[in-house]
């Protein structure tokens, strides 16, 4: 099993572009890379958008209403200067809001979470990281979910191959019930970096579609080892997109889709993404039928 490419997916309602364009423009190394529009979805027309954002990918997609952002899933952004943390957090925090305003904790010197203006959640940290990947989703494990941080490290580090926990923080002795799951743990499967935190709180808010993470497989037999691997005792859904036994959303997607999707005739497009919306797990020979105009 070689190393999965994880690319972080962001679901907007009909601003994609608008926030895409801003966020390469606040990030340094940061581009566009690719504008697909496909037709027939169940919110209609839908622009997927892919950039890059201090060099690494992301994609981003008008999906319509149903899903929001959520302060379960946010971003979190190792600054590395004083410089960088006080303009990433003007910046991103104009026409937003903020969690936490700027300024000094128990577990930074300097650090800020804000929400911006599309909604989205970002955590600034004055802090560098020894990786190129500067930008590291969190996950904050909430309500049910607050004593099994452990549990889903174990498993994702399990199912990616070279993965890893880097570290963890303990919550300390005057939580015995806590002192089985880290207050903070950071791990990397197949060299993709994930923050995670755990909360005692009670909270309104969950993991949901909004932000979901696409797994990019190599050929049919990776896609059958991450589907069955995540829907074991999660729950599968339409169109390669599942949700794990903790209820966050993943995408199983054969890396041959990016080339097909690509295509600039749009009766093509349209049999691709007919013969897709028929799926749950994505079958590469089937997409390939339709590309190849033997789809029934």
């Amino acid at each position: 099993m070689e190393h999965a490419k994880i690319v972080p997916h962001l679901w907007f309602d009909r601003n994609a572009k608008e926030a895409v364009d801003f966020y390469t423009s606040v990030f340094k190394n940061s581009r566009h890379l690719n504008h697909n529009i496909i037709d027939d979805t169940p919110s209609g027309q839908a622009d997927i958008f892919t950039f890059e954002l201090s060099g690494q990918e992301f994609t981003a997609i008008n999906g319509g209403p149903m899903f929001r952002f959520s302060q379960a899933t946010s971003l979190f952004v190792y600054c590395g200067s004083d410089e960088e943390i006080e303009r990433l957090y003007r910046q991103l925090g104009d026409g937003g809001t903020v969690q936490f305003p700027l300024g000094k904790y128990d577990w930074s010197p300097k650090y800020a979470w804000v929400t911006d203006r599309f909604g989205l959640g970002w955590q600034l940290d004055i802090d560098d990281i020894n990786s190129k990947q500067k930008i590291v989703p969190s996950l904050l494990f909430v309500n049910e979910n607050r004593l099994r941080i452990k549990e889903a490290i174990n498993l994702y580090t399990s199912i990616f191959p070279i993965s890893r926990i880097i570290m963890e923080v303990p919550y300390g002795n005057d939580a015995d019930r806590m002192k089985d799951n880290p207050l903070f743990a950071q791990f990397s499967l197949s060299g993709y970096i994930i923050n995670s935190m755990s909360s005692t709180l009670e909270h309104d808010f969950g993991f949901n579609e909004a932000i979901s993470f696409m797994v990019y497989c190599k050929d049919q037999e990776e896609v059958d080892y991450y589907w069955e691997a995540f829907t074991k005792e999660g729950t599968p859904g339409p169109c390669g997109w599942l949700k794990d036994k903790y209820g966050l959303s993943w995408q199983i997607v054969p890396e041959e889709m990016s080339r097909l999707m690509s295509t600039a005739d749009k009766k093509q497009l349209k049999r691709i993404i007919a013969a897709m919306m028929k799926m749950s797990k994505l079958d590469i020979s089937v997409l390939r039928k339709a590309v190849s105009y033997l789809a029934e």
